[in-house]
């Protein structure tokens, strides 16, 4: 079937308001405008992979129904983020009357619009007052903060959270029985773990699990994420902390070799951590400004081993000053 073929992202991804997880309010309201065939301009803002393109299929598909295609012009603000696609393919779109029975409006779905230039989202202003009465737009983007203030007041704005563990243990089930897979508990832990409230990241690590084999366990799901296991992190801390800097730097030396990690990602992990160790808040404050600064200077492009030492030496040291 042509649906083997298809990443697990799109094989599972709900064709149905209904079936969307996650976002109950978000949900709520869209499912309104469905029902009332009548809907603003909205703007979804969110990290990525927790549903907003999701959510807008589907409710373009309870709108739409069979007249989908022809009603619905899907673009990637990343791809093509210039003035012109808002005085091309956007206005060309938006100008044609809706080929819907139902519904009297076209659907523009703007992807990653904080991409779009200033002067293009100036040009798209216009664009959403002048062709209001036959077409409604909705744009999804990582950061509100990068939309201009007057598109912004154009929409109504949907915040989506980050899905819970729970809501990613639900989907994973669902996958693992569709596709015949044996996920234990610690494997399911470990893919919330490294998702963290992204189902596009929980799915594809399943999926990625499912190459190597049917019975998915902790410890595959790390392997093919690139994530050490967090008490491997938190064992490497605890050493740095103790004042066995040396313990400390041949547990990172085990773990670049056996995950091959990045410098970000041991950071990243670190931060997790650190967070919950049981140490005074003051030198928990002073370790997140620490771990601050060394992601700062591997953004920078600063040498990153030598960066990821140099924070264990820092931890060892904090852990060393008397209170």
């Amino acid at each position: 079937m042509e649906t083997d073929f298809l990443p697990w992202t799109e094989k599972y991804r709900p064709k149905s308001l209904s079936e969307v997880m996650g976002q109950e309010e978000t949900v709520k309201s869209l499912s309104a405008f469905v029902k009332a065939k009548n809907m603003p301009n909205m703007l979804f803002a969110g990290p990525p992979g927790i549903g907003k393109t999701t959510a807008t299929l589907a409710l373009a598909h309870d709108l739409y129904g069979k007249s989908l295609e022809g009603n619905l012009l899907e673009l990637n603000a990343s791809d093509e983020r210039g003035i012109n696609i808002v005085r091309g393919k956007i206005k060309d779109f938006a100008r044609s009357v809706s080929m819907g029975e139902k519904v009297p409006f076209k659907l523009i779905f703007l992807d990653e619009a904080d991409a779009l230039t200033p002067d293009a989202q100036h040009a798209l202003r216009r664009t959403m007052e002048m062709y209001s009465p036959v077409t409604r737009f909705i744009l999804s983007c990582n950061y509100s903060s990068k939309i201009i203030e007057p598109v912004q007041s154009r929409c109504a704005v949907f915040r989506f959270l980050p899905l819970t563990d729970s809501q990613v243990h639900r989907m994973i089930k669902h996958v693992a029985d569709k596709e015949g897979l044996d996920v234990d508990e610690g494997a399911e832990e470990a893919i919330a773990y490294v998702s963290q409230g992204d189902m596009r990241k929980a799915i594809n690590a399943l999926q990625g699990a499912a190459i190597h084999s049917k019975n998915i366990t902790e410890e595959i799901i790390y392997k093919i994420s690139s994530r050490a296991r967090p008490k491997e992190i938190r064992e490497m801390v605890d050493a740095a902390y103790g004042g066995n800097f040396l313990d400390s730097r041949k547990m990172l030396l085990d773990l670049s070799t056996q995950y091959g990690l990045s410098g970000s990602d041991i950071i990243l992990q670190v931060y997790r951590e650190v967070v919950n160790l049981e140490i005074p808040e003051k030198k928990k404050v002073a370790l997140v400004d620490r771990i601050g600064e060394y992601d700062f200077r591997l953004v920078e492009g600063a040498n990153e081993h030598i960066q990821v030492e140099a924070l264990l030496a820092q931890i060892m040291l904090l852990g060393m000053e008397r209170e």
